[in-house]
């Protein structure tokens, strides 16, 4: 009977691991990477809300005096409301638009920033758009339970 020459173990496996270590420490990477990134856009996205918010509330302060004073109605100047809350994201160095409502007792703020990625610059994202949303609604008097 003749023996077969032992074949080595593992002679086509050769570097094997190595390549499915690289493969496994990107995917690894990028995984980590859009979680980190994520969690940044969440934190950029709760600023720019905070923001909206802050100016809103602002430019809600700029009352109409003449209406005010008279008790005909509690509404806000356009002017003098877009100028503050302008004024507030120019501080906080954010752009934003500032409307009021026909009834001027409304005021909507959009902020529209970016937050800077992180780790995805590897893959070709370097920033992702954020959007902040805050409203301010004048309220006169006051409703206590019986």
């Amino acid at each position: 009977m003749t023996r077969a020459a032992p074949r080595s173990a593992g002679r086509g496996d050769r570097g094997g691991v190595a390549v499915s270590v690289a493969i496994c420490t990107v995917v690894l990477l990028a995984i980590a990477g859009l979680v980190l990134d994520g969690g940044g856009k969440l934190r950029a996205t709760e600023r720019a809300d905070a923001l909206a918010l802050e100016a809103a509330r602002a430019g809600g302060q700029a009352l109409d005096p003449a209406a005010a004073v008279t008790g005909a109605a509690i509404r806000v100047d356009p002017a003098a409301a877009q100028a503050a809350a302008m004024d507030y994201l120019r501080q906080a160095g954010v752009h934003g638009t500032v409307t009021v409502s026909p009834d001027r007792t409304r005021l909507t703020v959009v902020v529209d920033t970016s937050y800077a990625t992180r780790f995805l610059p590897v893959i070709g994202i370097g920033s992702m758009d954020v959007t902040g949303y805050g409203t301010a609604t004048l309220l006169h008097g006051v409703d206590q339970p019986e």
